[in-house]
């Protein structure tokens, strides 16, 4: 009994000397009054539910007693998945994932961090914004832009980024870069688009890049790993995200169709596979992305070596089950393409049953469509543009009109409720700044939907110089090549 008593008080005495954890609370227009009122600096954790350092993080960083202590005394802490908030997401995307930001109780931006933060590098920052809130070297003024006048690249421009994209381009390795592998679609589209007018080594670029791509599929699922580390395609991130499922897909299909290589058309059906049997809710509509962990915070490399078999034995990486209409309309615009190249119906099936649900369940008044279930920032940009290129998609694959008309009405509702009142382009939602690839992609649909207004609005932002130069040059040649 003495023994059973020493036990418990031990126990006690080990929970009461446990650090408290990071109280998170949701991003809302009511923070800033609450930081002001109490004198707090805002530190938003926008993190991926996917993503395997965002989970380190909170396992190692956001139980660190010293962190804990010092967020919990001068600091709300918000914890927001980017998936779900698309105009934080775009915002700070060249911040992550994790993106760490902290504001200070004005709301002004102090700093900007991206990537893992080990706890004794998190201390020693959270200390000296204590000591300085003054903004750090990572907060930069917005630089005035001057809007280009023409929708199209000026022949020097054209010249310069046509340069860029052949200086970016891995001669050994394949792909864009240097560092991280992945399928960047829009420059291996334009590089497949090159090698239709007779450029050769255009068209060494896109079959070296699309072969070196096949090690990123999940041998066992199918699926496309997100991407690569160490410049080579041997030490993937196994997450797996819908943008890149989807759009792996279609290039995979489309370069098939091109090259008449078998092997691309299997990269393409085992992506379709992994979307049927992991992605796709009971209703048909499809789901935003699989975990890169087993357990989140560790790492998976031994797991995803096995076989089906084996990994099922130890259960599967969670699933984001979120259903939003942008992640639906990169998969059916996809899905629609490979019925195209293949005729297989199966694949035009099951995009218009996603198509459809979505239809029901996040359309919007006018013909634009929520993200999820829940907006509290939209509508966003992305949700009915993703959505006007699936109509595209489809009326290409059925010929059936009343496809098209909705992605009229949707091009419609892009230009009456997000045009940017400070000059060229369309806002990623309102209150935020246009984003240069969404931009792109929504030049090329409104091209393809014969609403040259559109298009040449969007252009205008894309091709200004100091946003056409901002990394890969892909989107804005690809945009510009199919301008009349």
């Amino acid at each position: 009994m003495n023994r059973l008593i020493l036990t418990l008080l031990l126990a006690a005495s080990a929970r009461a000397a446990a650090p408290a954890s990071v109280d998170w609370v949701e991003w809302s227009g009511s923070l800033l009054t609450r930081a002001k009122r109490e004198d707090r600096f805002i530190l938003l954790d926008l993190e991926a539910v996917w993503c395997h350092w965002c989970h380190v993080m909170d396992a190692t960083t956001y139980q660190d007693p010293d962190a804990v202590a010092l967020l919990r005394s001068k600091f709300i802490t918000v914890k927001v998945d980017q998936d779900a908030r698309p105009d934080l997401s775009t915002r700070y995307e060249d911040y992550g994932w994790p993106a760490t930001i902290v504001f200070d109780p004005a709301g002004h931006e102090i700093v900007k961090r991206q990537g893992y933060i080990a706890p004794r590098e998190m201390v020693s920052m959270l200390r000296a914004i204590i000591v300085d809130p003054t903004p750090g070297p990572s907060v930069t003024p917005d630089r005035p832009i001057e809007y280009a006048t023409s929708p199209h690249l000026s022949a020097d421009l054209r010249a310069q980024l046509q340069a860029n994209y052949r200086l970016r381009y891995d001669s050994k390795n394949g792909s864009w870069g240097f560092n991280q592998k992945f399928l960047d679609w829009d420059a291996v589209e334009y590089a497949m688009l090159l090698a239709r007018q007779g450029d050769a080594e255009a068209e060494k670029m896109a079959t070296q890049t699309l072969t070196a791509q096949l090690n990123l599929l999940d041998p066992a699922w199918g699926g496309v790993y997100q991407y690569s580390t160490d410049g080579d395609w041997n030490h993937p991130h196994f997450e797996k995200i819908m943008q890149f499922q989807a759009e792996n897909l279609r290039i995979y299909a489309l370069a098939y169709r091109q090259f008449h290589k078998p092997e691309y058309l299997l990269a393409a059906q085992a992506i379709r596979r992994y979307l049927k049997d992991f992605l796709t809710s009971p209703e048909g509509a499809f789901y935003t992305s699989q975990n890169a962990d087993l357990i989140d915070g560790k790492h998976s490399a031994a797991y995803f070596k096995l076989d089906d078999t084996a990994r099922r034995r130890q259960g599967i990486p969670r699933i984001d089950k979120h259903t939003y209409a942008r992640e639906n309309g990169w998969a059916i615009t996809a899905l629609a393409v490979l019925y195209q190249v293949t005729g297989d119906e199966a694949c035009l099936n099951d995009a218009l049953r996603a198509a459809r649900w979505i239809v029901d369940h996040r359309a919007l008044e006018g013909g634009g469509f929520a993200h999820g279930e829940h907006d509290p920032a939209g509508p966003y940009l992305g949700d009915t543009l993703a959505m006007t290129r699936a109509f595209l998609s489809l009326y290409a694959a059925t010929k059936d009109q009343s496809w098209r008309d909705r992605a009229n009405q949707a091009l419609k509702f892009i230009e009456a409720n997000l045009r940017n009142p400070a000059g060229a382009g369309y806002l990623a939602a309102r209150g935020e700044q246009p984003e240069r690839d969404d931009n792109a992609a929504l030049a090329r649909a409104a091209t393809a939907a014969q609403q040259p207004a559109i298009a040449e609005q969007a252009m205008r932002y894309v091709v200004t110089p100091q946003v056409a130069r901002e990394h890969t040059a892909a989107p804005a040649l690809l945009a510009d090549s199919e301008m009349p």
